[in-house]
């Protein structure tokens, strides 16, 4: 693996983690809507990732992250009664997202530190780059 490969794979994992913290804003942008069913309520999204395998030489190798699907929970909503809500149903609920704010948020800050690892690593193989074309000057 060569030093250019590394800014692939770290870039790839920025992506996939922006993808990552785009999902959890949305869901927790979402986390305080009400529908009048619950057919019709915000559902919280999850990406899930899968690994890029590069084949090489004949062996397959690790080449990066992808978001390979973006998957909608399967959590039931919460009837909350608000006859006064003007999209209370005729038993006066209205139906609000199973979306944890805690979860959520424990997501976006181990999101976050994922991004800043991987811009960590980036500096780093740049670095490295720069000083080994120093050496021959």
């Amino acid at each position: 693996m060569s030093l250019y490969n590394i800014f692939n794979i770290s870039g790839s994992a920025m992506s996939a983690q922006t993808v990552r913290l785009n999902t959890v804003a949305s869901n927790i942008a979402n986390a305080d809507s009400v529908a009048s069913s619950t057919g019709e309520v915000y559902k919280a999204r999850h990406p899930v990732f899968s690994t890029i395998m590069n084949n090489v030489n004949g062996s397959n190798q690790t080449g990066g992250v992808r978001v390979s699907a973006i998957v909608e929970s399967q959590a039931e909503s919460v009837a909350r009664y608000q006859p006064d809500n003007p999209l209370a149903d005729e038993k006066g609920y209205v139906y609000a997202p199973n979306i944890s704010l805690v979860e959520e948020m424990a997501n976006m800050i181990s999101a976050s530190r994922s991004y800043q690892s991987n811009v960590q690593v980036a500096n780093m193989a740049k670095s490295l780059l720069t000083k080994t074309l120093s050496l021959g000057q």
